[in-house]
């Protein structure tokens, strides 16, 4: 029997990259956006979907029960950036980065492991990101985000073990994708104590980006987890460095990382 995939915010980007991954493995893959109108050529049913909305969420996992009767795979993928000086960001624009990023990946969970706990199997990959191991300058709230994702998983996985539901977590680098046109950048004050740093590191993460390997890389490493008997906790898809800069913070002293990533940004 093929494995049913929910694959959130998979209009685009990474998330389109594993749904059409999994889709050409023969899976049954299902994706989220909230409008899905406007992808009226995706090659897999587009289901419309707000992870900051609890009725469009039950709304859309019903929508894949009564169409297929079970849900195997949840890739909670949707997230959004945000950037900015930590005292000059919003903290309207902070609650709705992790309304998506945090808030959203468990509202999320709470439709779907209902019926993976009666069918007393089923895998979760949240997506988190390298930069969720360490607060990066200007980057401090999505940092803060997908760290949170993180550490919930380790809880989410040692209480639904038991159940047959096993968790782990995908941390990319920087990838090819579209994630800066829908990121909330605080703007550039000019005069501001942090104008120098901030403007430096947007122009840091712009080029990050869009030197960035393909997404089918994150893919590829989702599709080989799906394999495992027994997934891992923590997995990180990325180049060598970005990679490597986790093992750094692990054994280096803390004000030499740090003043390592302050170089690296310029401040």
């Amino acid at each position: 029997m093929k494995k049913v995939v929910l694959v959130t915010g998979g209009s685009s980007g990474i998330g389109k990259s594993i749904a059409m991954y999994l889709q050409e493995k023969s899976y049954v893959v299902y994706g989220t956006s909230r409008t899905p109108s406007r992808y009226p050529d995706s090659p897999f049913p587009l289901l419309e979907m707000d992870v900051q909305n609890e009725t469009s969420i039950a709304r859309a996992v019903n929508e894949l029960i009564s169409a297929e009767s079970q849900i195997d795979i949840l890739i909670n993928n949707a997230g959004v950036g945000i950037t900015g000086p930590m005292e000059e960001t919003p903290i309207s624009e902070v609650m709705k980065a992790m309304d998506t990023n945090f808030y959203g990946p468990l509202r999320v969970l709470q439709a779907v492991l209902p019926h993976m706990r009666s069918q007393a199997a089923g895998r979760i990959i949240n997506i988190t990101s390298i930069a969720g191991y360490m607060g990066l300058p200007y980057r401090g709230i999505y940092s803060a985000s997908k760290g949170a994702l993180e550490i919930a998983t380790e809880a989410y996985r040692m209480e639904c073990a038991h159940l047959g539901i096993h968790f782990s977590n995908v941390a990319p680098g920087d990838f090819a994708t579209n994630i800066a046109a829908g990121r909330f950048h605080a703007p550039i004050v000019e005069g501001s104590d942090y104008e120098k740093g901030y403007a430096h590191t947007l122009q840091l993460i712009d080029e990050h980006v869009d030197d960035g390997n393909d997404p089918i890389e994150v893919a590829q490493k989702i599709h080989q987890i799906l394999q495992e008997k027994n997934p891992g906790i923590h997995y990180k898809v990325g180049s060598f460095l970005q990679k490597f800069s986790i093992v750094l913070k692990k054994i280096l002293p803390e004000k030499q990382y740090e003043k390592m990533l302050k170089k690296h940004y310029g401040i």
